[in-house]
């Protein structure tokens, strides 16, 4: 029998800078969340792909990531499709740890 893997959606979100933190971007999932600080060396989707990466490799859940827009456009949602390798935007894929 096959093995089934079960993952969590994971959403992504931008705050912006306040008065004490530069501005960060947060990847959440049911099992729980990540915030990075924003890169300006990247741009938006890299960001947040960024985040949704160092999230699931905290969980070490590996896959080839589909990414989609919030409807209210306040971030991203990431599904994965099972796979042994990590692939966030660009095709670019590690293996897995």
């Amino acid at each position: 029998m096959r093995k089934i893997r079960s993952y969590q959606a994971i959403t992504t979100r931008y705050f912006g800078a306040g008065n004490v933190k530069g501005s960060r971007v947060k990847a959440t999932a049911a099992a729980g969340s990540i915030t990075l600080h924003w890169d300006d060396a990247l741009n938006i989707e890299q960001n947040h792909a960024k985040a949704a990466e160092a999230l699931a490799r905290k969980f070490g859940w590996p896959g080839n990531y589909y990414v989609g827009g919030l409807p209210d456009d306040r971030g991203y949602v990431f599904v994965s499709a099972a796979a042994d390798t990590f692939a966030f935007g660009d095709d670019e894929k590690v293996n897995a740890a």
